[in-house]
């Protein structure tokens, strides 16, 4: 699977997870250059509290589009640190 925004392929992987129809992205499949930490979180009833990154491709910013769990619920472990997408980002095979 790869994420792709703005033209570049900012993560890859061939061992993503499905969670509530998102790819979640391993940590090391992400390249790094293009992720900015963001102060903006978000809870998930049974997931818990996810932080955010904002994307910068080439000048462009795409702010909060990509969240993970630093430490999530029991029920979602294995979601740790794993990155999902959204706004614009575009999931394909």
């Amino acid at each position: 699977m790869k994420a792709i925004w703005n033209g570049r392929i900012i993560a890859a992987s061939d061992e993503t997870l499905i969670v509530e129809g998102n790819h979640y992205f391993p940590p090391d499949s992400l390249h790094r250059d293009y992720f900015r930490s963001s102060s903006t979180t978000s809870i998930c009833p049974w997931k818990g509290t996810a932080n955010y990154y904002t994307i910068s491709v080439d000048g462009r910013e795409n702010r909060d589009a990509a969240w993970y769990y630093p430490s999530p619920s029991a029920a979602a472990e294995k979601i740790r640190d794993y990155v999902a997408f959204w706004r614009g980002v575009e999931i394909i095979e």
